[in-house]
């Protein structure tokens, strides 16, 4: 999933300030040639009438606090060790496993049909939106409108995710006015971008419509199916961590690709504790701990969860998040009457 907090993080020098240099009007220019521009393609590609979008966008509001809000995401202001205490903390595990205890028949189903570990999907939900309480109070066509003609670094991106929107709107039977999300237009539980809510987002329980919003089967299968249809192996470890001996990496030099494997790791200086062969594939994973460095082996799974978000601070949260939230789980189950 292309995420906000990575795009953010590729325009670090990228001045809103400099950029807006005065007050931002309330609503989009409708005489303003992006809007004019995108409003025709959208007519001549895929059949919107001209009028319907034109008040959709008379009615869209830039949003100053938008583009201040992606100018500096967590992973970019805070090191890992500050970083992982937003999401470890004993509030969150404790809802996580409340939330889980709430939704065990779901969760075990979708995790025994898709091979993705409930505690997993918990996590997931529990680092984007605190499992569902958080889902963002921006109406989306205000993110995307304001991303997609005020913000030139990503316009074109966020053109496009406008454009997925919007055919979503028609096919889910959204109302563009009111859908809300995140400051960049991530929807619902587990914060889906349009182009991803089309491409994996499913509807569990057949009833004709997919609701990340409220319908916990839908979010829980949509969580499973991405992370399936990015290659999760099921039974297999996330991440470990690793003692280094010479490993020259520098916290943060993370290309989140598994260029390595089980052996050229430890030939390059890290020791670690794994099940997987010789040949499995790798990455190494360096993060500023409170201490110093800490060193991380990442694997298939690891890979696969970056994939939701292009950060490892953020998936190695939610692989510990998990982690304790499965622990406590399990401990109350086997003590439980």
């Amino acid at each position: 999933m292309e995420t906000f907090a990575r795009i953010a993080r590729r325009f670090r020098t990228f001045s809103v300030t400099a950029l807006l240099a005065g007050a931002m009007p309330a609503a989009l220019a409708l005489d303003d040639p992006q809007v004019e521009e995108f409003v025709q393609e959208m007519s001549a590609e895929h059949g919107f009438d001209v009028e319907w979008l034109s008040q959709i966008f008379a009615d869209a509001e830039e949003k100053q606090k938008i583009l201040d809000a992606i100018s500096r995401p967590a992973e970019r202001t805070k090191p890992w060790h500050e970083y992982r205490k937003i999401f470890i903390t004993p509030k969150r595990i404790d809802a996580g496993v409340a939330f889980w205890h709430e939704n065990r028949a779901l969760l075990d189903r979708v995790a025994r049909d898709s091979g993705v570990p409930a505690s997993t999907i918990v996590a997931i939900l529990g680092v984007e939106t605190f499992y569902g309480r958080i889902t963002g109070g921006f109406r989306v066509i205000d993110s995307l409108s304001t991303l997609a003609f005020r913000f030139p670094p990503r316009s074109r991106f966020f053109r496009s995710e406008l454009e997925h929107f919007l055919l979503l709107t028609r096919e889910a039977a959204v109302d563009p006015l009111t859908a809300t999300g995140s400051y960049a237009g991530a929807m619902g539980a587990p914060q889906f971008i349009p182009s991803s809510f089309r491409a994996y987002a499913v509807d569990a329980n057949n009833d004709g419509k997919i609701d990340l919003w409220t319908d916990w089967e839908d979010v829980f299968a949509s969580v499973a199916n991405y992370f399936v249809r990015h290659g999760w192996k099921s039974g297999e470890p996330v991440v470990v961590a690793a003692q280094a001996d010479g490993f020259g990496v520098a916290p943060g030099d993370n290309e989140l690709r598994l260029t390595d494997t089980v052996t050229t790791l430890r030939d390059r200086g890290l020791t670690f504790t794994t099940t997987l062969d010789s040949e499995a594939r790798t990455m190494p994973i360096v993060l500023e701990g409170e201490d110093g460095p800490e060193h991380w082996v990442g694997f298939n799974n690891f890979y696969v969860i970056t994939r939701y978000n292009r950060s490892s601070m953020y998936a190695l949260a939610v692989f510990q998040l998990g982690e304790a939230v499965a622990a406590k789980y399990y401990t109350e189950q086997s003590v439980a009457p």
